[in-house]
């Protein structure tokens, strides 16, 4: 069997096929975060998070930002229509499911509060 690209249609969709991730990926659709603020809005541990966050970079769906020592976390931009077609889904399909709607609310009041990292 040939080995796939990571780019591919393949990646993203095991990308998608994770609960974390599609909860990370929805909730980078408002903005980049840290994963410190990711941790404590999706309530998992911070390696699992790192983890997942490692995995979505790999499948270039999120891009990264340093300011000193903090990363942030942001979607990467659509780099071909299949791309854009899954980040669109990822609005429309997903808002209604109550998992994704409790990290909304998380991170609704957790951006009031500050958020947890440095801006």
């Amino acid at each position: 069997m040939p080995r796939t690209n990571r780019n591919g249609a393949d990646t993203k969709f095991r990308a998608f096929s994770d609960q974390t991730r599609l909860r990370i990926l929805h909730l980078l659709r408002a903005g980049e975060l840290c994963v410190n603020d990711l941790v404590e809005i999706i309530n998992v541990p911070q390696p699992t998070a790192s983890r997942h966050l490692a995995y979505l970079r790999r499948s270039e769906l999120v891009i990264t930002r340093k300011k000193g020592s903090w990363t942030y976390y942001a979607l990467a931009p659509a780099a071909n229509a299949f791309h854009k077609t899954l980040l669109e889904c990822l609005g429309q399909c997903f808002d209604e499911v109550p998992e994704i709607q409790k990290d909304a609310r998380r991170a609704s009041k957790l951006k009031q509060q500050g958020g947890c990292c440095p801006r």
